[in-house]
């Protein structure tokens, strides 16, 4: 088959996938109800139903009943519609009225003004009477019209206002035939402004957004070849570099917003103009769909990404293998034995941790490296009682050394001396009323807990040669994934039917070889590592086998974050003082 033969065949194909279903061939119903009161769940009935079903511009039927609610229509409801209780008293009642309407509507799209008042009664009658709801797509006239219609058009998106503006045939007066016929002439008359716009088909109808673009909605065929599974997606330009990666359970379906009412960031709507190509890369569970985008997104940096892109770009904070050892802030893990703290994403936080320990450990702040026998001069810190100078000889090299335990034992295992020593500071603080300098201690304090809890987290995985472990699927199959020294190195289901021992034996046997490494992370990103933790820890895991040992210290900072984590909250909570309200002034009467 020659080239131009197989473009043709793509490109009509592709026509009816793009496109959608053509405007003109859907059949639409529209309907109109009347009844006594705004609830049906609060016991309002119905006492009209009128549907018009129209196709093409074109008149197909119409259906109209009233229907005896069996109770009282109350007077305000009867002034209002003009249905009272003699006319309603030989109709219909609803268990024979809504059936006969279902049948009118048959394979229609439904359309109604205020969609939402309108089909959720006729679906709490029909769940009352035991049916199951028909597979209506439901479009809102309203709705629509609230993204099209300007305050220059019309006043309001009212169904009154709404006919005035297009000329309707027929005036809305809250009986139901007439307002639906109503509703038709604003229909056609919403299509044919949004055709000028290029909307012709129901897909581009219902997600119509004047927020997106005409090219944007245009790109939508750029979805079509994704399938509707969990993965990655990758937006990419005419030159195949990569704009943006996403992820999602269902790729078609996600991809497919970008392109409809439901995107409307202005930087992904930037992205998708420039985009040619959506690539789709599907995965076995969504745990492996969310290390696969952080991989991708580390690797090809995409430039409307805007998290996850430097994964490398951490700090840690380094307790010194040497004869006297200090904290130093670096940027990557090295293969010396020295204790690690981290990573941090933030310098900023990384140096409150820093500062955080030095108040509570007097040990050297200087950047030398000090012989077993130092001969210098004594600086600042010293004589200011923060450091015990061993430069000196101040400290001989047992009491620094024990200090040295006491900090390694805060950073790894167990943060009390910590969180006493700047607690204590703290009070001292505010009974001297000095607010902001205990506020700059707490904030010190929670970034050291939080990297000691996240790092005996990570490390406790890490050091794990092999995790398996299933969690049962919304689909009642099992996820099973292996984790290698805190690296997802495999991801799958098992086949229904099929010998879950052997499956997750060969799932094993295929896994990526992991080596191990030196840090709280050294296999793969903190991020990674994070995800699979939280998998980990959520409900309904079933562990496997897990080769090492896998346990975080009971008197490790986790503990103690509950409380920070709360204040935190709270302060995000708080408004800011150049965002207050106006106090609404209350006139008192005069007494």
């Amino acid at each position: 088959m020659s080239s131009t033969s197989v473009r043709s065949r793509w490109e009509s194909q592709r026509s009816f996938d793009e496109l959608g279903r053509p405007l003109r061939d859907i059949t639409f119903c529209v309907v109109d109800l009347e009844t006594t009161g705004g609830s049906a769940a609060a016991g309002s009935m119905i006492t009209e139903i009128g549907a018009v079903k129209v196709r093409g511009g074109e008149v197909l039927g119409e259906f109209q009943t009233l229907v005896n609610p069996q109770a009282h229509i109350p007077a305000f409801i009867a002034v209002l519609t003009g249905i009272t209780d003699s006319m309603v008293a030989t109709a219909p009642p609803i268990e024979s009225a809504l059936p006969a309407f279902l049948e009118f509507a048959a394979g229609c799209v439904l359309v109604a003004h205020n969609a939402p008042f309108d089909i959720g009664f006729l679906q709490h009658f029909n769940a009352q009477q035991g049916r199951a709801w028909p597979a209506f797509e439901v479009l809102d006239t309203a709705r629509l019209a609230r993204r099209v219609i300007t305050r220059d058009d019309a006043p309001n998106c009212k169904l009154s206002s709404l006919a005035q503006l297009f000329g309707a045939t027929t005036t809305p007066n809250h009986r139901a035939l007439a307002d639906a016929r109503a509703t038709v002439d604003v229909l056609h008359g919403l299509m044919e402004r949004l055709g000028g716009l290029g909307v012709h088909t129901l897909e581009e109808l219902q997600t119509f957004s004047s927020r997106v673009t005409t090219a944007q909605r245009k790109k939508r065929h750029l979805a079509e070849a994704l399938p509707h599974a969990p993965g990655v997606y990758l937006f990419r330009d005419d030159r195949a570099r990569v704009l943006y990666v996403g992820t999602s359970k269902d790729l078609r379906t996600r991809v497919r917003s970008y392109f409809t009412a439901s995107e409307t960031r202005t930087r992904m709507g930037e992205m998708v103009g420039i985009a040619s190509e959506v690539q789709g890369i599907e995965c076995a569970t969504p745990l492996e769909a969310s290390v696969r985008e952080l991989r991708l997104i580390a690797e090809h940096k995409p430039r409307y990404n805007r998290r996850s892109r430097f994964p490398e770009k951490v700090h840690f904070l380094k307790l010194t293998r040497e004869p006297w050892p200090r904290l130093s802030l670096v940027k990557q893990v090295l293969d010396d034995d020295a204790d690690y703290l981290g990573p941090f994403s933030s310098k900023k936080v990384a140096e409150r941790s820093l500062a955080a320990l030095h108040e509570t450990f007097p040990i050297r702040q200087c950047n030398d490296r000090l012989p077993k026998v130092p001969s210098k001069t004594a600086c600042v810190l010293a004589e200011m009682a923060r450091c015990l100078s061993p430069c000196d000889g101040s400290t001989g090299p047992e009491a620094y050394a024990a200090l040295v335990v006491q900090l390694r034992e805060s950073l790894l295992r167990n943060p009390d001396e910590v969180v006493a020593s700047i607690n204590e500071r703290m009070e001292r603080l505010v009974e001297d009323e000095r607010f902001e300098e205990a506020a700059v201690h707490r904030d010190r304090l929670a970034g050291f807990l939080r990297a000691a809890a996240r790092t005996q987290r990570l490390a406790a995985l890490t050091r794990c040669p092999e995790v398996v472990a299933a969690r049962r699927n919304d689909g009642g199959l099992w996820e099973v994934h292996v984790v290698r020294f805190g690296r997802l190195a495999a991801a799958g289901l098992i086949p229904p039917g099929a010998d879950a021992h052997a499956w997750v034996e060969g799932l094993r046997a295929s896994a990526e070889t992991v080596r191990p490494g030196h840090g709280p992370t050294p296999a793969a990103t903190a991020e990674e590592s994070e995800q699979v933790l939280r998998w980990l820890e959520s409900e309904g895991i079933r562990l496997i086998d897990v080769e090492g040992e896998w346990t975080c210290p009971l008197a490790g900072a986790g503990r103690h974050l509950a409380l920070h984590d709360a204040v935190q909250r709270s302060r995000e909570t708080l408004v800011p003082f150049d965002e207050r309200r106006e106090l609404t002034v209350v006139h008192q009467p005069a007494r």
